[in-house]
């Protein structure tokens, strides 16, 4: 008899959130725990018949679940870790617990790449939806079509966001090794999470575990202008490869191009092997988007998605949360809310953002909140990246690991540092002007900083 009471440890994350939401849906009875018990990820689930437990105490383990399953977060010192490894109760990570649970009787369709995998993601899970195959997921972001980062689903297929980062605290694999896809996206590779991967070979590394595991009869689908891609499939590949790029090459089965009067890649033709085969006008804007469909497009063939019908699709995606979302406007000032945490995401938000603003001012707002970005592994690369604003705030928590002073400096005089979320809105209130583009920057929440200066803005325009 397989386990049916599952406790997750660590709940409250957007991907064990989704492990969640899917064990429940397959008919486990689910419980968790988690530091972080509270809406919108606590009401969910709640909503979903999942007793949460605040904290990390042993008692929760008391009466016994069939199986634990881990978090990422979770590590040695913690009460419940320790009890639970003193006790004989079954535990796993949690993409083994939905490998072994879900995936294994699934056609798994696994986007990996440092940028992209959210959107790529959400994108091919709408055109498998789109095309009547009811396929289930789990993404790292919620894309407005579905209203859910997670989903069973009822048709072979699912698609997975597949992370590199760490498994838990007894499995330093990437998490995607776990998955045995059949169809794989690999949208391209950078040196990233300098807290697991002391270089940019170790990351090569695991990427090719994963193309290792993928079958003969499988379709990587990966980004033909990338080197270091280039580099880690000539470590060694046994599966079908089919190649995407922005424009034509030798190695890139697929490409596009940009419509006329289309300068923000809304509007964009499609070309299979330097053929037309339609174009999308949506909403996205940018060329990564323009690569994140063609990676879409292809792995949705492969599944059985004919082109035109995954165009159409596209030209109904609706978005994601957190990526270049509008927040809302006041006074002609439109404040943006974006995951870009990599300087590479960065330059290509702002870039995207600026051809859709035209003329006008960008003011970009960064926290430097991931643990790369945190150690300052990227401190001589984030000025150029954030070059393309008008003008930069960089938020400075005390205890941030580096001195931005470097980075202010090179923006020379454009670029303002604030410790305090409190002062940096009423500062960002005073230089904002009608017809500005706030993009404020972060894969946490700053602060609820988006909240807190659309109600200065707001306080600018009707005080009390």
């Amino acid at each position: 008899m397989s386990p049916k009471h599952v406790h997750i440890l660590g709940i409250c994350g957007t991907f064990m959130g989704g492990v969640a939401a899917i064990a429940r849906a397959a008919g486990f009875t689910v419980t968790g725990s988690d530091r972080n018990v509270y809406p919108p990820m606590s009401t969910q689930l709640e909503a979903l018949g999942i007793s949460l437990t605040e904290g990390f105490d042993a008692a929760q383990l008391a009466p016994a679940p069939d199986v634990v399953v881990v978090g990422n977060v979770m590590t040695r010192g913690q009460p419940v870790v320790e009890a639970l490894l003193e006790s004989t109760l079954p535990y796993l990570s949690g993409p083994e617990w939905l490998a072994r649970a879900v995936l294994k009787d699934r056609w798994v369709l696994a986007v990996a790449g440092t940028h992209g995998k959210t959107t790529s993601a959400a994108l091919l899970a709408w055109i498998l939806e789109h095309a009547g195959l009811d396929p289930g997921f789990l993404i790292g972001g919620v894309p407005a079509n579905f209203g859910l980062s997670a989903r069973l689903g009822g048709g072979p297929f699912f698609v997975i966001e597949a992370d590199e980062y760490d498994t838990a605290f007894f499995d330093k694999r990437a998490k995607f090794v776990h998955y045995r896809p059949r169809t794989v996206v690999l949208n391209n590779l950078e040196y990233d999470h300098a807290d697991i991967y002391p270089d940019i070979g170790a990351i090569q590394r695991q990427f090719h575990h994963l193309v290792r595991i993928v079958p003969a009869s499988g379709r990587i689908v990966w980004n033909a202008a990338d080197p270091l891609l280039r580099e880690t499939l000539a470590m060694g590949c046994w599966t079908p490869l089919e190649g995407f790029a922005r424009a034509p090459q030798p190695d890139a089965l697929w490409s596009a191009q940009p419509l006329p009067g289309a300068a923000d890649f809304s509007r964009f033709e499609v070309l299979e092997a330097g053929q037309p085969r339609g174009a999308v006008e949506w909403s996205l804007i940018g060329a990564h988007n323009m690569e994140n469909a063609l990676a879409a497009i292809a792995a949705a063939r492969h599944a059985g998605v004919e082109v035109a019908r995954a165009l159409a699709a596209l030209r109904e995606f609706k978005g994601i949360a957190r990526r270049l979302q509008l927040c809302g406007e006041v006074n002609g000032i439109r404040v943006y809310d974006d995951f870009a945490h990599h300087p590479t995401a960065i330059a290509t938000t702002i870039d995207g953002l600026r051809r859709r603003a035209g003329a006008a001012r960008i003011l970009a707002v960064l926290e430097p909140r991931s643990h790369t970005m945190r150690m300052g592994v990227h401190a001589h690369t984030l000025a150029p990246a954030l070059a393309g604003a008008d003008e930069v705030w960089l938020y400075t928590p005390p205890d941030l690991g580096w001195d931005t002073g470097t980075v202010l400096r090179a923006l020379a005089g454009r670029a303002h540092g604030s410790s305090d979320i409190e002062a940096l809105a009423r500062a960002l209130a005073r230089a904002a002007r009608p017809g500005d583009q706030v993009l404020i920057m972060s894969n946490g929440g700053f602060g609820g900083l988006h909240g807190k200066l659309l109600a200065e803005l707001q306080r600018a325009v009707s005080p009390a």
